[in-house]
C-alpha cells in the first residue's frame, strides 16, 4: 500500500467512475482498475462495488476513504509547510466546482494560475453545488465554486462572478422567429430541468419567485443531471430549458442553439467561492482566492476591474 493507490482509490470514490478517475489521475482505466484491485488483495476485502455506470464504496470502502483522505492531506500538508518555509507556493490544491464552474470557468483560469506558480498541481472535483457545499464542509476540498448562495453557517462565501441565463432552444424552433416571448408561452412547453442540488435550478427558482411565477407552473418533462445532458436534450428537441450562456456558447455561435428573450423576466446569476470558516487556509490556497480577486469582471471587494 502507498499513497499515490490511495489517491487513486480516492478518485474513484470520490468520482464514482473508473474511467473519470483515470482521466483525472492521467492513467489508463486498466491501470485505474490494477491499482484497486491491489489494494483490495492488500486488505483482503472488497473496497468497491459496480452498480452499472456508477462505481460507490462498500462499508469497508467508506471506511478506507476515510483514513486515505487524512494520510493524503497530512502528506499535501507536509509539502506545503515545507515550501512555504523556503518561501515557495507549490503543492497539490484540490477544489470543488459545480457544474458551470467546474466545467466552464475553473478550466481556462486554472491555465492562468499555472504560469503564475507552475510547481502548483490543482485538481478540480466537480459536482452539483449542493456536493460541493458538503465537500467543503468535510475537507475534501480546500475551496469551492458554486452557482448558488449558501446559507450554511460554517462558511463562509463571496461572489466571485456575474453572469446572465437565457431561454435556449433549438435553431428550428418557432420562437426563434420571434422577437420576445410570454412567461404564458414558456408554462405551456416541454421544459427540461436540472435536477435538485443544481445551483442553476436553485438560481431559476429563485428568479421566477422574484418575478412572481413558480418552478411548478413549468411543464418539465425532463429533470437530467448534468449541463451537457440538458444541452444534448434541447438539440434533440426534447424541451427548452433556462442555461447560462458560458455552457452553450460553441451552439450560439454555430447557431445549433439560439437565445429566446421572455418579456419582463431576465435571469441574472452569480457564481460564489466558499470556504470554511473554521479551517485554516494552506499558503495554495490563500494564493488561488487571491489570484481570482485579481480576475477583471468579477465582484469580490478590493478586486482589479
Amino acid at each position: 500500500m502507498d499513497l499515490w493507490r490511495l489517491q487513486i482509490f480516492c478518485q474513484v470514490v470520490e468520482l464514482r467512475s473508473f474511467s473519470r478517475a483515470a482521466e483525472a489521475v492521467f492513467l489508463s482505466q486498466p491501470t485505474v482498475s490494477s491499482h484497486i484491485k491491489d489494494l483490495e488483495e492488500h486488505f483482503s476485502c472488497r473496497l468497491v462495488d459496480r452498480l452499472g455506470r456508477e462505481v460507490i464504496p462498500t462499508k469497508a470502502g467508506e471506511l478506507l476513504y476515510t483514513y486515505a483522505r487524512k494520510m493524503i492531506s497530512l502528506r499535501e500538508e507536509t509539502e506545503r509547510a515545507l515550501a512555504e518555509f523556503h518561501g515557495k507556493i507549490k503543492g497539490h490544491l484540490t477544489i470543488g466546482g459545480s457544474t458551470i464552474p467546474g466545467g466552464y470557468i475553473l478550466p481556462p483560469l486554472l491555465g492562468s494560475f499555472k504560469k503564475i506558480y507552475p510547481e502548483v498541481a490543482v485538481t478540480i472535483i466537480q459536482r452539483d453545488s449542493a456536493g460541493v457545499v458538503l465537500d467543503t464542509l468535510e475537507g475534501r476540498v480546500e475551496l469551492g465554486i458554486v452557482g448558488a448562495a449558501t446559507h450554511e453557517p460554517r462558511l463562509d462565501q463571496e461572489k466571485v462572478m456575474d453572469d446572465e441565463m437565457f431561454l435556449i432552444v433549438p435553431a428550428a424552433h418557432k420562437w426563434t422567429r420571434r422577437a420576445s416571448i410570454a412567461m404564458q408561452d414558456l408554462v405551456t412547453e416541454p421544459f427540461v430541468m436540472r435536477e435538485p442540488g443544481s445551483g442553476t435550478r436553485k438560481s431559476l427558482e429563485e428568479l421566477l419567485d422574484q418575478s412572481g411565477h413558480r418552478l411548478g407552473e413549468l411543464n418539465v418533462v425532463a429533470e437530467l443531471g448534468s449541463t451537457e445532458a440538458v444541452r444534448q436534450a434541447i438539440k434533440a428537441g426534447v424541451g427548452v430549458s433556462v442555461l447560462p450562456e458560458c455552457a452553450v456558447a460553441d451552439e450560439l455561435t454555430a447557431g445549433t442553439l439560439m437565445k429566446v428573450k421572455i418579456r419582463g423576466i431576465s435571469f441574472p446569476r452569480s457564481f460564489y467561492l466558499i470556504t470554511h470558516k473554521y479551517r485554516t487556509q494552506s499558503p495554495l490556497c490563500r494564493a488561488f482566492v487571491d489570484f481570482l480577486r485579481q480576475q477583471p469582471g468579477n465582484n469580490i471587494p478590493g478586486a482589479k476591474k
